[in-house]
């Protein structure tokens, strides 16, 4: 009889009735909402404190040339020395003061500007500073030589280059980064799954061989239906825990937000005046409506049928692995001997993405990695964005199905006789032996 059924069901049954499930289900979303708010409440605080900066120009060029922001006033000092004005910042206890010293030429000024401050200073502020006392410099010595800067500026020529395939396809340079953002998202998600839900089997292995329930069970089921049970209905649960975060975060940040009158989104505005001048260029619109295309032109359906069938492929392999640790092993200490070998791949695969795909994804190293079993999940999610032909990605499915079933039949080989082994640390050499038995 196929128990197979049955054990998939109760272990699913007995991971989502678990005390410990349950609450790290509803505790995990609160805990990243928290945080989400937390963050978001402090850039807020940051955003909407005000700096005041005071200017010591004794040049008389840039008297009038620094611009009120919403965040940043500017406060003109004249008629003092720089030992006066430094002790005038302090005792008013403002963000800082900004020393232009009197120069004989514009060469001088570029090493002579000095911004005296209690702590460091924002790193956004001092390169707004400088680029805005560079451009008026500049314009200055341009004058000087009796040139006219607007005239120099009107007639500087933008070079953007178009992409395009040789089948006539429109691309970007925006393109390639929103390419690896999917492929690289996609990727990360599997990689924590792994990680997450893998150790899951083997903790639950590892419960049940040592408190010999297994010797019952083992009894009536056959081990690979009691390893294959294990690993689907851990991943339902598995899916089942995701699915409620996605819920509970959406709903969580909506009720904080109304009650609590908090925008999430401040917790990545610390950059609000720079993300409102790229609005106001035309260039950034630009940038954005070709961002907008890039999007549109990514072969999303096959990128969603690829993510469901390398995410399930690949996971099942890890967890397969996973199972048999927990059977070849006593407690969860002893498991660090083999989890070597089983995240080495997992952090290669990352790696040769992020530093090998977005470089040539196409390239000999690229593809080779993504038709190798252990690879193949997270390097051919982020080279599919690029452009991946169908029998390629049909081709590296096929090699990580079959290598499944292989690492299956192995699992279940070292099932078999670790679930009944007690009192022993199993080595590789032992590994090898129960393979053959």
């Amino acid at each position: 009889m196929n128990h197979l059924p049955l054990i998939i069901k109760r272990e699913y049954l007995n991971k989502v009735k678990n005390k410990s499930f349950v609450v790290m289900t509803f505790v995990s979303p609160l805990i990243m909402v928290a945080l989400i708010f937390v963050v978001a409440y402090l850039s807020q605080l940051n955003n909407e404190s005000s700096k005041t900066i005071a200017v010591l120009d004794e040049t008389g060029l840039f008297i009038d040339k620094f611009e009120n922001t919403e965040n940043t006033k500017y406060e003109i000092l004249t008629g003092v020395s720089l030992d006066s004005a430094k002790v005038k910042v302090e005792r008013a206890e403002q963000y800082g003061l900004l020393y232009i010293p009197k120069v004989n030429s514009m060469d001088q000024m570029a090493d002579q500007v000095t911004f005296y401050s209690a702590d460091s200073p924002s790193l956004l502020l001092i390169s707004k500073i400088e680029d805005r006392i560079g451009s008026l410099a500049t314009d200055s010595r341009l004058a000087e030589a009796g040139m006219d800067a607007e005239k120099i500026r009107d007639l500087r020529v933008r070079v953007r280059t178009n992409l395009e395939t040789f089948k006539g396809e429109e691309t970007s340079k925006m393109g390639s980064v929103v390419k690896l953002a999917f492929g690289g998202i996609a990727g990360y998600l599997l990689f924590m799954f792994i990680i997450i839900y893998g150790n899951m089997i083997m903790r639950s292995v590892i419960e049940e061989k040592t408190s010999r329930i297994i010797e019952v069970i083992i009894s009536s089921v056959k081990p690979i239906q009691l390893l294959l049970g294990k690993i689907f209905g851990t991943s339902l649960a598995g899916i089942t825990q995701f699915a409620v975060w996605v819920v509970l975060l959406g709903v969580f940040l909506s009720v904080g937000s109304a009650m609590l009158d908090i925008d999430p989104a401040q917790a990545q505005s610390a950059q609000t005046e720079m993300v409102q001048q790229m609005q106001d260029s035309p260039e950034a619109q630009s940038e954005m409506v070709g961002l907008v295309n890039e999007i549109n032109s990514l072969p999303l359906m096959n990128l969603v049928i690829m993510f469901i069938l390398f995410f399930l492929g690949g996971y099942l392999m890890y967890a397969s692995l996973y199972a048999a640790i927990g059977a070849a092993v006593d407690n969860e200490t002893d498991t660090q001997q083999f989890m070597l070998p089983i995240l080495m791949p997992l952090i290669l695969a990352v790696y040769v993405g992020v530093f090998t795909v977005i470089e040539n994804p196409h390239g000999t190293v690229s593809q080779v990695f993504s038709f190798i079993p252990l690879t193949s999940p997270v390097v051919m999610l982020m080279r599919i964005p690029f452009g991946v032909p169908i029998w390629q990605q049909i081709l590296s499915v096929v090699i990580l199905f079959a290598t499944f079933i292989g690492t299956v039949w192995v699992a279940a080989k070292i099932y078999r006789v670790g679930i009944l082994m007690y009192g022993k640390k199993a080595s590789y050499k032992e590994l090898f032996k129960w393979l053959k038995y």
